[in-house]
């Protein structure tokens, strides 16, 4: 089993023939990923990195069976790229673009109601089930298959919590990067859900950050509906009050918008909440460990 993404998952990258989407789409092709061929209008007929380049997302769907798309389009235009995904019949649609504005983000959440498909980001790294397939632009050698799925609003940290949970001696399942803009796709609870569903994940890495109020929700839900342990890290301790610090929708509103606020939560929740992502590994390790004595 797997989360999203497999090894037979028929993947289209959209902005293909650019050099974000050429890079990336030559790592994912190197890392084992069926990449079907990518979009790029204009370019309908050519080849790009050996595989073929369809004008629009529709024909990549009816020529090439495509199933997931990865999207590399400019801000100004990927509203319409993930809207385009959408309407051609794409199941996962993995919205790497930073700096999408909200208002067409806003836009695309009513557009996607009702709509067949799941949206992970924008603003994110993408998914990667480990060993079979990588949709977005993580260092796929850190990632080695193993037992515990990774969900992160951080890129970096994404990357940091894989490689401590591997040299653990755990591996990884799949990691899905959210994203950190205030409006995204798939939420960190539904994330969670995801995994805890898996019967090949044993146990979850949840790496929130300041701002909003998903980190708290989602340990609600793992209260009330977890079957599997969860370690839980809260990026941006020392991040002034009122100011953004990185991503769009880390900055501190609520009283628990901040990190110590939602660190609290968690561990009322149950979740193992660690202070540093140096000891992520270490904290599965010793919790699965309790667990299966």
């Amino acid at each position: 089993m797997s989360v999203l993404v497999n090894k037979k998952s028929k993947v289209i990258v959209q902005g293909f023939t650019g050099k974000e989407g050429s890079f990336h789409a030559e790592q994912m092709i190197a890392y084992g990923t069926n990449v079907v061929g990518g979009v790029t209008p204009g370019k309908g007929g050519e080849t790009h990195l050996g595989k073929p380049v369809f004008n629009t997302v529709y024909d990549a769907v009816q020529k090439a069976g495509a199933e997931v798309s990865i999207i590399f389009v400019p801000p100004a235009f990927a509203a319409d790229a993930i809207m385009e995904a959408a309407e051609a019949g794409i199941k996962v649609i993995v919205t790497i673009t930073e700096g999408i504005p909200v208002k067409d983000m806003v836009k695309v959440k009513e557009y996607l109601k009702g709509k067949a498909c799941r949206m992970i980001g924008p603003n994110c790294p993408g998914i990667i089930t480990a060993d079979e397939c990588k949709v977005g632009i993580m260092p796929g050698f850190v990632f080695k298959k193993g037992s515990i799925g990774v969900v992160s609003k951080s890129g970096t940290l994404t990357y940091e919590a894989a490689d401590q949970v591997v040299k653990a001696g755990l591996g990884i399942t799949t990691a899905i990067g959210i994203g950190g803009d205030p409006i995204i796709g798939t939420s960190m609870k539904e994330a969670v859900e995801l995994l805890m569903n898996d019967p090949e994940t044993e146990g979850i890495v949840m790496i929130g950050e300041i701002g909003g109020s998903m980190e708290a929700d989602t340990a609600r839900w793992v209260k009330e509906n977890g079957t599997k342990p969860v370690v839980g890290f809260i990026a941006g301790r020392t991040a002034p009050k009122g100011r953004t610090m990185g991503h769009a929708g880390a900055i501190v509103g609520g009283a628990e918008d901040t990190a110590d606020a939602k660190m609290k939560i968690m561990k009322e929740c149950g979740i193992h909440v660690v202070e540093s992502p140096a000891v992520i590994g270490k904290t599965m390790a010793a919790v699965l460990k309790k667990v299966m004595v």
